[in-house]
């Protein structure tokens, strides 16, 4: 059971532990990183799956040298790309159905129903931006292959979404990590990462309690 509960925080936090996972299994990091990168974008199970601090601290780590950046861009870009196409498929072949229990744990409809709300807002847009909006992220693909769009349009904002998004924070990473005041501020940063990350949906949140007082 420790066994277990220790590999399970080690997959929800793997941006803190990426260095032992490196000293540990060497290049055996970059099919771990890529699992982790696919099912964080391909399965609406897997929301809370480290995905922009990850990025950054495969991006620091790449800048350190023990990682290969082109071999993690290439690897990541693909992870997302695949696991938002097996995302949208999910959502084509399963629908709503698995939304119609509201006490659900992991199918939480509060999820899809924000999701949607983004879709309203944004149009088809919405898979490149929620690329940068944890959860959000997890569900657009899903929801787009529910029926909000066809799939070679959503193919092509998939692509350009994943690109746009391992480029982004893996980059921040590789540039930034490695400046004094970061590395040894490393948590903070990871934390105020994650805080950026979420801010478009509180304040989206917050908009929508407003809309409605």
């Amino acid at each position: 059971m420790e066994t277990l509960t220790a590999l399970v925080d080690l997959f929800l936090h793997l941006d803190k532990y990426l260095g032992e996972v490196i000293r540990s299994y060497g290049t055996l990091t970059y099919g771990i990183l890529f699992l982790i990168v696919f099912c964080e974008t391909g399965l609406v199970v897997t929301p809370l799956l480290p995905g922009d601090s990850l990025l950054f601290a495969v991006g620091t780590f790449s800048g350190m040298g023990h990682l290969d950046v082109r071999v993690v861009l290439v690897l990541l870009m693909l992870a997302a790309i695949l696991g938002d196409a097996a995302n949208y498929w999910i959502g084509h072949l399963v629908g709503p159905r698995v939304f119609r229990n509201d006490t659900s744990r992991f199918f939480k409809k509060e999820y899809l129903d924000r999701t949607h709300q983004f879709y309203e807002r944004y149009g088809a847009k919405t898979i490149i931006i929620a690329r940068f909006v944890p959860i959000i992220r997890t569900f657009a693909p899903f929801v787009a292959g529910i029926g909000a769009m066809t799939y070679w349009r959503f193919a092509t904002y998939n692509v350009i979404g994943g690109v746009l998004w391992v480029s982004a924070c893996v980059g921040a990473g590789y540039f930034f990590g490695n400046i004094p005041v970061v590395k040894q501020n490393f948590s903070l940063v990871i934390l105020g990462i994650v805080f950026v990350s979420i801010l478009p949906a509180v304040i989206e949140y917050l908009r929508e309690r407003r809309r409605c007082q």
